[in-house]
């Protein structure tokens, strides 16, 4: 459970993870959060910062520090997609810090009537006193659908945002009042044109940009020709399992799920 609003103290240890408009604050490219005692973090913070308890990695706490000031030495900020390269425990905590950091900044006023916001002692929430209206983080739910066709094809897509040659599994963000289920076989039809069925679920992972939680399926192919989304969808194409393009690292859930399929799972 997060607990917000921790005391401080100089031998408090754990692991640290700074947050700050969204980016989290490294050493450099390649290192981990910090991981010592609250006396040895960074001399620019002041002591002042909130402090909140996200969990723990084998016994170990695990905080975050939001540092509301204007961060400086732009080079140490990063965003939490370079902790991929770390365990996946390592970066569940930087999506869970980054995500909890951003409801910290954007709760601060009731966007019901304008008040102050007071967070709740028991739970993770902001309540206004004045009108009573209550706000959670938010969440936003994500479907990553990969389809099988008959001939044992895989289809990718590249989107409009990704470099020439990059393909993926499709995605699109869930509806309102919509099921995961339903919102995989509009996304799919919508996007490519194509209808599918025997959807089988496959996992999920929080995702901080800014607070998505993606969930993954695979599908089979049922009916009709590839048709891309104009301004979504570049190109889309039925792959070979051993003749894949270049796709996303398998600490993504989506390149999991790519190489699960490569190597036979259905």
């Amino acid at each position: 459970m997060i607990k917000h609003n921790v005391p401080a103290a100089a031998d408090l240890y754990g692991h640290w993870f700074i947050v700050s408009q969204g980016k989290i604050w490294l050493s450099s490219d390649d290192a981990a959060p910090p991981l010592c005692r609250y006396d040895q973090l960074p001399e620019f913070l002041d002591g002042t910062e909130p402090l909140c308890l996200l969990g723990a990695i084998d016994g170990v706490a695990c905080y975050l520090l939001n540092y509301t000031d204007r961060p400086e030495a732009e080079e140490q900020w990063h965003s939490a997609r370079v902790l991929l390269q770390q365990s996946a425990a390592i970066f569940e905590h930087a999506a869970r810090a980054c995500q909890v950091a951003l409801f910290l900044q954007t709760h601060r006023y009731c966007g019901q009537c304008g008040s102050s916001m007071h967070l709740v002692n028991w739970e993770l929430a902001a309540l206004c006193h004045k009108c009573g209206h209550r706000c959670y983080p938010r969440i936003n739910p994500c479907v990553l659908i990969a389809v099988v066709n008959d001939k044992n094809q895989l289809l990718l897509a590249r989107s409009a945002r990704h470099k020439t040659g990059f393909f993926s599994i499709l995605a699109g963000f869930v509806e309102s009042a919509e099921t995961l289920e339903q919102a995989a076989v509009r996304e799919v039809k919508e996007e490519v044109g194509i209808d599918i069925t025997n959807l089988r679920y496959m996992g999920s992972q929080p995702w901080p940009f800014p607070h998505s939680l993606m969930t993954a399926f695979i599908a089979d192919y049922k009916s009709g020709e590839l048709v891309c989304q104009p301004d979504e969808i570049e190109e889309a194409h039925w792959y070979d399992l051993d003749q894949l393009p270049e796709v996303p690292m398998v600490a993504t859930l989506s390149g999991q799920v790519i190489q699960y399929i490569a190597k036979g799972g259905r």
